[in-house]
């Protein structure tokens, strides 16, 4: 089933905020809160990720009707993605060294602030590549 393109984009949001506040503040235990948000949205969908459970209960229901939808598996491919930086951004930051922490935080805070602000998901266009790479393939 669809999915309403608003939720990953408030998940995008919320994720843009959070890696802000690590990259600022240097705290590896808000990298390793996202990274469990990435990997919840990469196990289960967007729509089963603490971002969007948020949208679901707290912010859909104060917003009109969606009008544009989307299918599920660009998203959460998406999520994969980020999980891998956020995982990344984590040994860089408690293994080292720090400045692939910071690097992998700032490339994951680049593009969830590309899905929030303007609604261009580099996850999602990757996973495009390679399901037509894959297909081509075969």
């Amino acid at each position: 089933m669809d999915i309403d393109v608003r939720g990953p984009r408030f998940g995008a949001a919320v994720t843009s905020v959070v890696l802000a506040v690590t990259l600022i503040t240097g705290s590896v235990w808000l990298l390793a809160w996202q990274t469990l948000a990435f990997a919840l949205g990469a196990a289960g969908g967007v729509t089963r990720s603490p971002y969007g459970r948020v949208f679901r209960k707290a912010v859909r229901p104060r917003l009109g009707p969606p009008t544009e939808f989307e299918p599920p598996e660009p998203p959460r491919f998406a999520q994969a993605v980020g999980l891998a930086f956020a995982v990344v951004g984590l040994i860089g930051w408690t293994v080292g060294p720090a400045w692939l922490g910071s690097a992998a935080t700032a490339c994951a805070l680049g593009a969830a602030f590309l899905n929030a602000a303007f609604g261009y998901c580099l996850g999602c266009e990757m996973y495009l590549v390679v399901r037509r790479v894959t297909v081509r393939a075969k």
